[in-house]
């Protein structure tokens, strides 16, 4: 990747900071000259006050000011989440080694020593502007390609998923709307402050991507079982039931390649524990309350709405105003109460996304 100097002085614009007047207008004027906006400045406070106002693309810092002293300013601007990428030039009389140490100490990317020469001001400002936009470039880049990939194995993910789907014909579009369904559960318990801490971004995206996984071990489950259109004996139901630990032991194998993955993690939870109740009385497990991931929490409400709404080879769909009634009859003992009055507020929602998926 290559950038044309004469662009880099488009656009570009330079914080100068320097507590004496004379180098002030000497700086600015010659970098204006230059094509660049320059933005002089005569102190810590103006300095931090005007990059947070308008984001420079670099900053010239001398170090010896009252009240706040080149260091501070930079020390505080690399503190800041919106500031820490700005490349920071000193430029200063102090010559000791021990002082321009501390400049690169404190996040400087260079040092220019008093007094200055406008030539090698020019060329170091080019210089830095010209590695910072090939920096932010290459950062775009690699975001790209990242978010490629990881759309590409979530597709990947999600198509294995559907295979499970593709043995019961009548499941429909069940692993669109659970992730949907899932999402907009998470996103209105996070408002609850029981889960303030438990409940991010990162979470509801997540569990959006990992909920199609709940079955995944079905796929181990033999089709006179799976597919029985009549009720299952007692010895058929614990092979059923045995979907749980299949999906969550093949997730286990992956996630041993992959300890830190936190969506194999997620993904682990829900597959085994989505059909544990509030009440200690589901499967495989018999966890109860709390100990129950809210991940799975979330899961299980989701995933018996759908499989009540939806047509089955062994029943009828039931329609939303019974389902809500057959649900909200499990407060506290099948479900979560906490996720139950998400499902209480979300109702007219559910009953929309669950027809227009």
């Amino acid at each position: 990747m290559t950038i044309d100097p004469i662009l880099i002085n488009q656009n570009s614009n330079i914080l100068i900071v320097d507590d004496t007047i004379e180098n002030l207008t000497l700086l600015a004027r010659m970098l204006k000259d230059c094509g660049y906006v320059a933005r002089p400045v005569p102190n810590g406070r103006l300095a931090l006050q005007a990059a947070r106002g308008e984001k420079p693309d670099l900053i010239l810092l001398d170090i010896t000011m009252p009240e706040m002293d080149g260091y501070e300013i930079c020390r505080q601007m690399k503190q800041d989440p919106f500031l820490k990428d700005i490349p920071i030039l000193f430029i200063s009389a102090l010559t000791q080694t021990l002082e321009k140490v501390k400049a690169f100490e404190a996040g400087g990317v260079d040092y220019i020593s008093k007094p200055f020469q406008f030539e090698e001001v020019k060329a170091r400002v080019e210089t830095h502007l010209h590695l910072h936009k090939l920096q932010l470039g290459l950062e775009d880049q690699v975001e790209r390609q990242v978010k490629e990939i990881v759309e590409l194995q979530m597709g990947m993910i999600f198509g294995l998923a559907k295979l499970t789907e593709a043995r019961d014909r009548d499941t429909g579009r069940h692993l669109e709307r659970i992730q949907i369904l899932c999402r907009r559960f998470s996103e209105e318990l996070r408002k609850n402050p029981l889960f303030s801490n438990q409940i991010d971004d990162k979470f509801c995206d997540m569990i959006f991507h990992a909920s199609p996984l709940h079955d995944i071990g079905k796929v181990a489950i033999e089709d006179k079982i799976l597919l029985k259109p009549g009720k299952l004996t007692t010895e058929e139901f614990e092979k059923m039931k045995q979907h749980t630990i299949i999906g969550a032991t093949t997730l286990e194998e992956v996630q041993y390649r992959f300890p830190n993955n936190e969506f194999l993690n997620m993904g682990i939870r829900i597959a085994r524990w989505h059909h544990e109740k509030w009440d200690g009385t589901g499967y495989p497990d018999g966890l109860s309350g709390v100990s129950i991931p809210i991940c799975a929490r979330i899961m299980t409400i989701v995933d018996v709405y759908d499989a009540v709404r939806s047509k089955r080879v062994y029943k009828d769909p039931v329609p939303h105003e019974e389902a809500c009634e057959i649900i909200l009859s499990e407060r506290g003992t099948h479900f979560d109460p906490a996720v139950i009055d998400v499902f209480i507020q979300l109702q007219n929602e559910l009953d929309h996304i669950w027809k227009n998926q």
